[in-house]
């Protein structure tokens, strides 16, 4: 089982009209969240054993963008992450990667959020290109290490 389980909503994206909701992009604004979540959480000292995106083309562009401040280019791709991602989704991908790992997983709401309540209690509110972090304390509960919203990520990526 992963130690820490991370999660980065995907940044702020195109309307939902410009395209195919899998084909959405990310806005200048969701490019800059995406680098500052990298750069915040490399400011932080965090590092990853995995990191697994949605193969969505807003959320796969936003681990790449996060993951270049992070010096990771190793990202997998999970399509469980595109849409229903659980509770079971995340714990099967976290023992996949082995016990005392940190694990990063970068998708979409309601998803994440309904994950993070399912293993913390916690009610959060994961804005697009927000992080959350959730310490695994027995096979199916958690507790929740940090929520970060955008706004707070930037001054940290500022400040590294």
């Amino acid at each position: 089982m992963a130690q820490q389980l991370w999660f980065l909503r995907h940044g702020e994206a195109e309307p939902h009209d410009a395209r195919s909701d899998p084909d959405r992009q990310l806005t200048a604004r969701g490019e800059e969240q995406s680098r500052a979540g990298g750069r915040a959480l490399a400011a932080l000292g965090v590092s990853f054993q995995a990191v697994f995106s949605s193969p969505r083309v807003r959320a796969l562009d936003t681990a790449r963008l996060a993951c270049d401040a992070l010096d990771s280019d190793r990202i997998l791709i999970d399509d469980s992450l595109s849409s229903g991602f659980d509770v079971d989704d995340a714990l099967a991908l976290a023992v996949a990667t082995g016990a005392e790992k940190r694990v990063l997983f970068v998708g979409h709401n309601p998803d994440f959020e309904e994950v993070v309540h399912d293993l913390t209690g916690g009610d959060v509110d994961l804005k697009k290109g927000a992080i959350a972090a959730v310490r695994m304390r027995s096979q199916r509960r958690g507790e929740l290490l940090v929520l970060l919203r955008p706004r707070e990520i930037s001054l940290i990526a500022q400040a590294g």
